[in-house]
């Protein structure tokens, strides 16, 4: 396990009800950023053409939202350590995680077509500390407790598995949104494939 995600594990636990209103207070800080660096630029742009801003309100609006719930979520899986099959609790996560990609993603796209806008995303989600990790880390401590529990096999890594997760979940995401839903297996499905590939229970009785 990395310095990084044990020094993120290291932090104080919130209650779920503190650590959702601490989401939402770092994303509506980074959306008062997003605002503050774009307000000198919306009289210079020709009239009736696009307006970025209108976007990036949309996206940190859903983000403001969405993410919230999904980190909840993650947060519920330490709940379900010793419980019934890991690949079982495991399969409602990639589910939940396929839809929260697609509605992130698809709010995202017109934000980032914008270099400038991208370039501000990255330096408010810097001073935020809204972090990718916050995904990974509660996903790793459920792995590792029932790694501990003798639940998983030994020679599992904990965090690959938690990254190979969420980036399976993501890639579904990606591909529908770009190719259609239409050309790829439902989500549920896609979902059971998912936690199958981790191969976590094959030494579970």
């Amino acid at each position: 396990m990395t310095a990084h995600v044990r020094a993120t594990m290291a932090i104080p636990q919130l209650d779920p009800y503190q650590k959702a209103q601490e989401t939402r207070r770092r994303v509506l800080e980074l959306a008062v950023f997003m605002k503050r660096e774009d307000g000198g630029n919306a009289s210079s742009r020709p009239r009736g053409t696009a307006q970025p801003g209108q976007a990036v309100d949309m996206f940190l609006a859903l983000l403001q939202d969405r993410l919230p719930v999904w980190l909840r979520i993650l947060d519920d899986l330490m709940h379900l350590v010793g419980k019934g099959r890991v690949s079982d609790n495991l399969l409602p996560i990639a589910r939940a995680g396929i839809d929260y990609y697609s509605e992130v993603q698809s709010a995202a796209v017109p934000v980032f077509t914008s270099p400038s806008v991208t370039v501000r995303f990255r330096e408010a989600l810097r001073d935020s500390e809204l972090e990718p990790m916050a995904e990974v880390v509660p996903l790793t401590e459920y792995l590792a407790a029932e790694q501990r529990a003798g639940r998983i096999p030994p020679e599992v890594d904990p965090l690959a598995s938690a990254r190979l997760l969420l980036a399976g979940c993501l890639r579904h995401a990606y591909y529908e949104m770009f190719v259609g839903a239409d050309f790829l297996p439902s989500r549920d499905d896609s979902a059971e494939e998912i936690v199958r590939e981790l191969r976590l229970d094959l030494q579970q009785a």
